[in-house]
């Protein structure tokens, strides 16, 4: 079996002030992977996040410039204000759009116990307002050990899912659901987020939801022997979210066309896909670069997101190609293809992130990978239920509609660069003109495509 993962996290840790140190560290492929020591008879499986990775420098006590990050770690890194500029959202904000009367939730395993005061920081940093972050505990959520592994990187991925959701859509609610993982019986920690999540749905609770967590499809049980149940029997909260017209997204990975085999030490040597950004009714977040200046406006067109991790995307070998894929079947063949659509993920232009969860890394962080684009893009679909006054719910339709317009009307704006997603040997996707499996539709011009989703949501309504 397979633990559930947070997606790949890269970090450049900056903490404290004293010397020059700092890390950048990856958190393995959610999409990815699992691991599963089979105990007694009955295979067992524990969600944690692994974390794996270089050590390049420590200790920074407060964010740098583009400038000193290239000086110091030969990346760019970048603000909040910045993502702002680059994905157009001042127009949004100076129109009164900004997440108001909207409740973004996510869900994540033992979460931070300093997450609000990490938010309060991030946000008094960057001069946007801060905004209160209810935490609901999914059953029994042991206290919190800055010395166990797990509970630090999942606090470490907490942190940057609300951070980054919070980036975008500053007015929104956040609920940030802590589930208790523990070792039981069978497949342990996806249930418990799939049945927080449906309480959530069933509650009322929640507009969108951000995963960055998920297993390669090839981990779960009876996967070798075309059994795809032990996938299925957890899809109950994605049917539950659609019937309710709650938005469900997923970070897509950091291993490019492979992701991490079950025991979370490498990769598959071929293309695989991930569970539940495999999902058709679950949108796929994927990755891109962004290539910025100090005012945030591109000096580059995006690319694929593909450093220390690269952007999944894919085939799944669970789902054949949904209806809403109809128009790319040239592009996906008779499967699901991820991802959908794509936002900033890459480590060479990653977010500054605070946080004090950990005594001894008290500071900032510059973070990559997948884990970043899916809170990312919560709150543009949260900004979208806002202008449209109701949830805009499954927005797969909508996607790949607006995809075929113009992008003066549309605001996807097509990643074709020719980078692409290829990692760890495994051939990946390039991207090119269209919906391609390295970015998916492209990404985002906020100011134009959050009233276009709104509106393709009132056709639908």
């Amino acid at each position: 079996m397979r633990r559930a993962r947070p997606r790949q996290r890269a970090v450049v840790a900056a903490a404290g002030a004293t010397a020059l140190a700092a890390a950048v560290v990856m958190s393995a492929t959610a999409g990815g992977s699992a691991v599963a020591a089979p105990a007694a008879k009955v295979p067992q499986t524990k969600a944690v996040p692994a974390i794996t990775g270089h050590s390049l420098a420590r200790n920074v006590g407060s964010p740098l410039s583009i400038e000193q990050c290239q000086a110091k770690w030969k990346i760019n890194c970048y603000t909040p204000l910045q993502y702002r500029q680059a994905y157009d959202l001042n127009p949004l904000y100076r129109a009164g759009v900004t997440g108001k009367g909207r409740t973004i939730v996510i869900v994540d395993s033992f979460g931070s116990p300093t997450v609000q005061h990490d938010l309060d920081v991030y946000s008094k940093q960057f001069g946007m307002k801060s905004t209160k972050v209810d935490v609901v505990k999914w059953g029994k959520v042991p206290p919190f050990d800055p010395k166990n592994s797990d509970m630090t990187g999942w606090a470490g991925e907490t942190t940057l899912d609300v951070e980054m959701a919070h980036a975008i859509a500053p007015d929104a609610k956040i609920v940030l659901v802590e589930t208790a993982v523990a070792e039981t019986e069978g497949v342990t920690g996806l249930p418990e987020m799939m049945s927080a999540e449906k309480s959530m749905i069933d509650h009322g609770i929640g507009d969108v939801i951000t995963q960055s967590f998920g297993a390669t499809e090839n981990t779960f049980p009876g996967f070798d022997k075309g059994d795809f149940s032990s996938i299925d029997n957890l899809r109950y909260a994605f049917k539950d979210a659609a019937k309710h017209n709650v938005t469900v997204l997923a970070s897509s990975g950091d291993g490019g066309a492979t992701d991490s085999t079950a025991d979370g030490n490498g990769y598959y040597p071929y293309q695989v896909n991930s569970w539940p950004s495999s999902d058709p009714l679950v949108t796929s977040v994927g990755g891109t670069q962004l290539h910025l200046n100090d005012k945030g406006q591109r000096t580059a067109p995006d690319s694929v997101y593909n450093d220390n991790g690269a952007g999944g995307g894919g085939q799944s070998h669970v789902f054949s190609r949904p209806s809403f894929q109809n128009g790319v079947k040239n592009v996906v063949g008779t499967r699901r293809g991820t991802p959908d659509i794509s936002m900033s993920a890459a480590v060479n232009g990653g977010a500054w992130v605070y946080s004090s969860f950990d005594p001894t890394a008290v500071g900032w962080d510059v973070n990559g990978g997948t884990s970043e684009a899916s809170p990312l893009f919560s709150g543009i679909v949260a900004l979208a239920d806002q202008v449209a006054g109701h949830r805009v719910g499954d927005i797969h339709t909508a996607l790949y509609s607006l995809e075929k317009k113009s992008p003066y009307y549309s605001g996807i704006v097509d990643v074709k660069d020719g980078t692409n997603n290829s990692y760890q040997g495994v051939t990946g996707y390039t991207a090119v003109k269209g919906y391609d499996m390295a970015t998916g539709v492209g990404t985002v011009d906020a100011a134009r495509f959050v009233p276009a989703l709104a509106w393709e949501s009132w056709k639908r309504h």
